[in-house]
């Protein structure tokens, strides 16, 4: 790992520290009630008041297992393999999501956000993340998707066309470079999930501001908090790949290999629940209570299964699997089908 690298590890693990000696105070029965404070604001608060909690929002909201947020990261995290390249990743990811909560808060300023009051758009935001999902994963991985799509056109790559299935030596192996746009098209289009923090910028905190120049303030600063924590969890996703010692041929088959998979084959499953979802919205109402006060750990719901599935076992399990496939085929120099 370069010196580089090293820093920002250091960096990054002491800000983790940090946030876990926050949890540790939140105990605190003062604390408590600064964090119901927040998740449940009062009504005439000044601009800098309702900046201060949107930008503490958004730092639970990218901290906390949020469907939207950690697959999307995790993928694109550890298929660039480093920790400066997995801030990057969280950085673009983020950059489509603030500029969208900043749309979504100006909406409720002006009181157009009730659209979804109305209408649930989970499902059909949970389908066009699965989609933008599977057509990064198939690019990332060289497999050819039915509407045959010029991916190349989109991230200025190469031939599009999959390759021969056949046993070819690593660096033969032609598993593209994990395209950092689709980061934040998917920030972008993940932005339109409405959950319990939009709720609280959206409906409670929007509509407080002076003047509609104030409105797209609570989204972006909302957006600038998850954006720093999530640049924080693309940094230590990235280094996951790094955990077992192999060479940098090796490291960027393993990330590459375990980006592809995870948004591939996590894109279906997104797709798949938000057909459920939009077929059977009911489904979205089972959650077990948690006790926890905090929105993403009040409750385990599909929400939460889905990131226990994408992240736990299409992304840690290809990763595994991935490094299992360099172990056996190391004395050969040889690896199996992309």
């Amino acid at each position: 790992m370069s010196y580089s690298n090293r820093t920002a590890l250091a960096a990054v693990a002491l800000i983790v520290l940090a946030l876990a000696a926050l949890v540790v105070l939140i105990s605190n029965s003062c604390l408590s009630c600064t964090v119901n404070y927040v998740l449940s604001p009062p009504r005439d608060l000044t601009v800098g008041a309702i900046i201060l909690i949107s930008f503490i929002l958004g730092m639970l909201h990218g901290a906390t297992p949020d469907e939207h947020t950690w697959p999307i990261t995790f993928s694109y995290a550890v298929g660039s393999y480093s920790t400066r390249k997995g801030m990057k990743a969280g950085l673009a990811f983020s950059a489509g999501f603030t500029a969208q909560r900043a749309l979504l808060t100006t909406l409720g300023f002006l009181g157009l956000a009730a659209v979804y009051t109305k209408y649930n758009l989970d499902g059909p935001v949970y389908v066009l993340v699965g989609i933008a999902m599977v057509i990064s994963g198939a690019y990332i991985l060289r497999k050819r998707i039915y509407l045959h799509l010029p991916l190349d056109v989109l991230f200025r790559g190469s031939s599009h066309h999959t390759e021969h299935a056949e046993r070819v030596k690593l660096h033969e192996a032609k598993l593209r470079q994990v395209p950092m746009k689709m980061a934040a098209v998917h920030g972008l289009i993940a932005g339109f999930g409405f959950g319990a923090y939009a709720t609280i910028i959206t409906f409670i905190l929007a509509p407080q501001l002076p003047s509609l120049i104030y409105a797209p303030l609570p989204g972006l600063f909302f957006g600038i908090g998850t954006m720093i924590t999530q640049i924080i969890f693309g940094a230590l996703f990235a280094n996951l790949v790094r955990l077992k010692r192999m060479g940098e041929e090796e490291i960027a088959y393993v990330g590459r290999r375990t980006a592809g998979r995870t948004l591939y084959y996590g894109g279906m499953m997104f797709a798949v629940i938000g057909l459920l979802v939009i077929f059977f919205p009911a489904i979205e109402n089972f959650a077990v209570a948690t006790g926890n006060p905090i929105p993403n750990l009040d409750s385990i719901s599909v929400a939460t299964m889905l990131v226990l599935v994408v992240v736990g076992i299409f992304g840690i399990g290809n990763l595994l699997l991935s490094i299992l496939e360099i172990m056996g085929h190391k004395k050969s120099g040889r690896i199996g089908k992309t």
